[in-house]
């Protein structure tokens, strides 16, 4: 099989979640898609040799939770960091991520929420990272959360934001956190507004109208950056996989 048909791991948190327009592009690619559950007693695998990479989702729950599937996650996200395979966390897979690796999870000390689009500064590092994948970031993107996370020690700040500050992370040459939604379709904000429509009322939310404007307005580029993004984070796989055979 070759590296870059290898299917990817993804990682999600409810019955009826799915990985929108994550899952189409991957498949788009050639990629099949292993979906697992922990919280309903899937496995994670040993090891990720058999994965072109691995992605965990978000989900109602919080990195900082007792719950068994939780600490497994974190825990396993070592793997990936151990045998350096693209690793994508977003929203509380990215703070999954930045707590494996010793940092902060918390709430806003105001309580205040992102739920829907916001604008995202990259920094320096992001500057540079962008102009590795030939795609500039997006001005604006798609959020759904009510914790934040620090950088964790070892990692470099991509972007920031107002009312959470670390919005996008590089661990070491393939991991990556991502505070904010790329995934996101409009089924998916037509879903959660509707499911979990008393959240708009937190300090800071956008309402639902808001949201539909924004994705209007801002989902080309989220678009764009995302495709670019994603061919760069799986050639990471066709790398770690020529070094292998060389070593």
């Amino acid at each position: 099989m070759q590296p870059e048909r290898r299917p990817v791991l993804l990682v999600l948190h409810q019955e009826q979640s799915t990985p929108g327009r994550l899952g189409r592009l991957f498949l788009e690619r050639g990629h099949a898609l292993d979906i697992r559950r922990p919280r309903y007693g899937d496995p994670l695998p040993e090891t990720l040799h058999d994965h072109a990479g691995a992605v965990i989702f978000g989900g109602p729950m919080s990195a900082n939770d007792g719950d068994a599937f939780v600490r497994e996650e974190i825990d396993w996200i070592r793997v990936a960091l151990r045998e350096e395979r693209p690793f994508l966390g977003l929203c509380l897979g990215a703070q999954m991520l930045a707590k494996c690796l010793g940092a902060t999870v918390c709430a806003h000390p105001e309580g205040r929420a992102e739920i829907g689009y916001y604008p995202l500064l990259p920094t320096v590092a992001g500057e540079e990272f962008a102009g590795e994948i030939g795609q500039p970031w997006p001005s604006h993107v798609y959020h759904w959360h009510r914790e934040g996370f620090t950088c964790p020690a070892g990692a470099e700040t991509l972007a920031t934001g107002d009312d959470f500050p670390t919005q996008a992370i590089r661990v070491g040459p393939s991991a990556f956190g991502l505070q904010f939604h790329p995934e996101v379709t409009h089924a998916m904000i037509c879903r959660w507004t509707v499911r979990a429509a008393e959240r708009l009322r937190l300090p800071g939310a956008q309402d639902r109208a808001r949201q539909i404007e924004g994705r209007l307005m801002h989902d080309g580029r989220v678009a764009a950056w995302l495709d670019a993004f994603l061919d760069h984070w799986l050639a990471g796989t066709a790398a770690t996989a020529e070094a292998v055979a060389a070593s």
